[in-house]
């Protein structure tokens, strides 16, 4: 089946919170058993490989995030249109499990004692449960993994790492004519976050290869009413880092600038994986490579990149040229001696 046929399967299921995991996950197993593929672990995940020697591991995760009203297309069908394959998870990232499954069903495995293991997870939009999942049942990966996350073709060697906060603070209340009564929760916050953008401003002069650091102020909830002053208030910070000692260090400084009227709550903490060679060629989002403890990671994907966008798409012409990469690097890897 080529991947297309396959692509067309895969929308169909509605994986928005994994509402349909276990009838994709059905359906990729029962795909790969015919094969010749065997099942190794099963639950919201799948894992399954083929012969005994793994030189290589490909990853893809099933969930999808939401899509908006204004789609044009029915967003669990794939629609043709001019070149471009229209349909949620398209980019991200059902078009790289298709060119996987179609890739994997064109080699011949009979001529070769090397094989390859692929990994399937869930909730990779939100929390990360799935590859944690395989982290704590101590899933052993192959030296060599590649992340189908999207990349329009080119083959990416690092991505940033992923440190988010929500952030408390407590005042006290008193009445908006005497507001020297009273502790403003806002204003704590409003001074905070002043001083934390003075110190991402620092950190903003470290960069690899052009990236640099980067924070986002998503959410700011406080106050009760206009004529009260704030005894509480909370902000929710999303900082992308290019190296680990940010991690460490926004978290310190973090725990120097709150002063005695807040708390905070760390919701992720992911490290950028960074790979070990001469040229870094760094994605801007976050993957399961950073929990993946292999030699070589890489992310490969289909195109372009437009995840999470409405009336998400690909092109043909990505798909199958993301299957021949695919078929090249598996051949290369499983016939190397």
């Amino acid at each position: 089946m080529n991947a297309k046929k396959i692509l067309k399967k895969l929308v169909s299921y509605n994986t928005i919170n994994d509402m349909n995991n276990e009838k994709i996950i059905n359906y990729i197993e029962e795909y790969l058993k015919k094969i010749g593929f065997k099942t190794e672990y099963k639950s919201k995940c799948l894992v399954m490989s083929i012969n005994e020697d793994y030189p290589i591991g490909f990853l893809g995760h099933t969930d999808t995030v939401s899509y908006s009203n204004d789609w044009l297309y029915n967003p669990f069908e794939l629609n043709e249109s001019e070149g471009k394959l229209y349909g949620l998870g398209t980019s991200d990232m059902k078009g790289s499990i298709a060119a996987i499954l179609s890739s994997v069903s064109k080699i011949n495995w009979n001529n070769t004692k090397k094989g390859i293991k692929l990994f399937f997870t869930y909730d990779e939009e939100i929390g990360f449960s799935g590859i944690n999942e395989l982290i704590n049942i101590k899933t052993r990966f192959p030296n060599n993994m590649l992340i189908g996350e999207p990349t329009n073709n080119e083959i990416i060697n690092s991505s940033k790492g992923l440190l988010e906060f929500k952030i408390k603070f407590n005042g006290v209340s008193s009445h908006s004519s005497t507001p020297e009564e009273g502790i403003n929760a806002i204003e704590s916050c409003i001074n905070f976050i002043n001083k934390l953008k003075v110190y991402y401003n620092e950190l903003r002069n470290e960069t690899i290869e052009s990236k640099n650091i980067t924070m986002n102020i998503g959410i700011i909830k406080g106050g009760r009413s206009i004529n009260i002053v704030p005894d509480s208030c909370e902000v929710q910070i999303d900082f992308r880092t290019i190296k680990e000692s940010q991690n460490k260090k926004i978290i310190k400084k973090i725990n120097e600038l709150i002063g005695d009227y807040g708390t905070y709550e760390i919701i992720n903490n992911i490290n950028p994986f960074i790979s070990k060679c001469k040229k870094i060629n760094m994605s801007d989002y976050i993957t399961e490579a950073s929990f993946i403890d292999s030699e070589n990671k890489y992310i490969l994907g289909v195109g372009p990149i437009n995840a999470h966008k409405k009336d998400e798409f690909i092109t043909i012409d990505s798909l199958k040229k993301l299957e021949s990469q695919y078929i090249e690097i598996i051949n290369d890897k499983i016939n190397n001696k």
